[in-house]
Formats: structure tokens, sequence, C-alpha cells
């Protein structure tokens, strides 16, 4: 079956040139010009991935990613025509699992629709994952829940994939690089502030001191690690 894609935009010709270009490449694709048409064909389409605009009428692209990220894991991609970074973390914060800023390549766009669809099937596919545990904090991978000293901790789920990952490899210093293509799903190219960003949040998480952290440590020159202790 071929997955189903929602693009919530409000420029018709950019919905045009999407739909065209997504449908050759296999997707079915559904669209809507406003937040909250976009809403509601998120809860009755059940797509598998959402392209949300930021600037929307009626419902703005922030409002759209909080409320579906409340209802559902369905992954979201964020679109803004704005570089400010603040836009970008804000999306980030409120569940979106990754962004581009307009303009942007059709190609890039559809590599970045497959890795996170990639990704969301690769994590319903395992039937019995392991529950991965280091430093006080355990990670059951099949409930997608976290357990600080026995605690539950509330991650937001590209949040939650990371810090798997961290786990898995304790101890291990692993790259920008390694952790974008693992987690996001595509090469690393020069998004440094994306890892950044989720790598603080996780320590205001789970660290009992974030800025002096002592379970996810910096690497200085390579990137990041989970101390195996």
């Amino acid at each position: 079956m071929p997955k189903k894609i929602l693009l919530i935009d409000d420029d018709p010709v950019l919905l045009d040139t999407l739909r065209y270009r997504l449908t050759r490449e296999g997707f079915l694709v559904i669209t809507a010009e406003d937040g909250v048409a976009g809403l509601e064909l998120a809860r009755q389409e059940k797509p598998d991935l959402v392209v949300l605009d930021l600037m929307l009428p009626e419902l703005d692209g922030f409002d759209v990613c909080r409320i579906l990220r409340k209802e559902s894991n369905l992954p979201i991609l964020m679109l803004t025509a704005r570089e400010t970074e603040t836009d970008k973390v804000v999306g980030l914060e409120l569940g979106a699992d990754d962004y581009l800023t307009k303009p942007f390549s059709l190609r890039e766009l559809i590599a970045r629709i497959r890795a996170l669809i990639r990704r969301a099937g690769v994590s319903e596919a395992q039937e019995t994952p392991p529950v991965l545990s280091a430093g006080g904090v355990q990670v059951d991978t099949a409930r997608r829940e976290v357990l600080i000293k026995g605690e539950p901790v509330a991650l937001k789920p590209k949040e939650f994939d990371l810090l798997a990952y961290l786990i898995a490899n304790k101890g291990l210093a692993l790259s920008r690089e390694q952790l974008m293509e693992k987690v996001w799903g595509y090469e690393y190219e020069g998004e440094a502030r994306t890892i950044d960003v989720h790598i603080r949040w996780l320590r205001v998480r789970i660290e009992a001191d974030p800025s002096h952290p002592q379970l996810i440590e910096t690497v200085r020159g390579v990137g990041y690690r989970f101390r195996d202790r």
C-alpha cells in the first residue's frame, strides 16, 4: 500500500507542485490549506506523515503540531519560510520530527519524508525490542517508556529515539553524523543545531544537574557519549 502524506500549506501553487511530485514518487497525497482543515484531515485520514507549514490561516502550524503530537506519534515535517532559529527550536520543542526552511529542494524534501517514514516503520516492526538501561535510566522501546530511578519521564518521540540510541551504544563516542543518520534516518548535512538542541532537552529531562551533565557527555571534536557506569 502506498504511504499517505498529508500536506498542510496555504500556498496552492506549492501544494499542486508537491502533490504532483510526491504522487509520481508513489505516495498517496491529501492536502489542506488551513490549520483547522488540516487537523480534521489528520484525524480522519490517519496519514503516515504530515508536512506542515508554519504560517497557516485559522490555526497556525505551531498549534496544529502541538495538538497532533498530543493525539499521535505520526511523523511531522515542519516547513518554515523564516530563517530564525527560534521558530525551528519551538517547532522541535512542540514535537515536530524535522524541519525544512523555504525555499527547499524537492529532492531533499522527498529524502527526509522517506527517512521519517522508514524510521517510524522500523520502530513499529520491532515486536520484542529490548529494555535498555544505563546510569539509572531504563528505556522500554516496546512501550516507549522511560524510567529514571524508577520514576516515569515523558519524552518527545525524537528525544526518546535519541536516548535509546545513545544508551544502546553506551560508552561509545558517537558523532553528530552517526546520530543524524541513525536517529533521523538521513545523511548529516551540517544540522548540528538539531542534534545539540535535542541533547540539551534530554539533559534537562534526565540529568540531576543539566548544567553539569553526568550521563550524556560532550566529546569534544566528536559528538556525544552516554556514560557506561
